[in-house]
């Protein structure tokens, strides 16, 4: 990068940086509005089926069976156990 030295160099070189501002705002708003991938934890259908969990599993069911009445992943019923564990710890 040059030193600028006069006037019109500088309002050159601020136009510039003006551009390239307005050029980056455009990409930050498109990641601002960009849509998350992967599990959302602890929105409010992840609360709704952890609170179900919480039911069933302190009725005494087990861990397969509420899977199954829940129709969602092994995995997923392991992860709110361990949830469950580390908040009743």
């Amino acid at each position: 990068m040059k030193k600028i030295t006069n006037l019109e160099d500088a309002l050159k070189r601020i136009s510039e940086l003006e551009e390239e501002n307005s050029k980056l705002k455009e990409e930050l708003e498109y990641y601002h509005n960009k849509k998350t991938s992967g599990r959302q934890k602890h929105n409010d259908k992840w609360q709704a089926l952890y609170n179900e969990f919480v039911i069933c599993y302190e009725s005494g069911m087990t861990l397969l069976e509420i899977a199954q009445k829940n129709d969602v992943s092994e995995r997923t019923i392991y992860r709110y156990k361990a949830y469950y564990d580390k908040n009743k710890a």
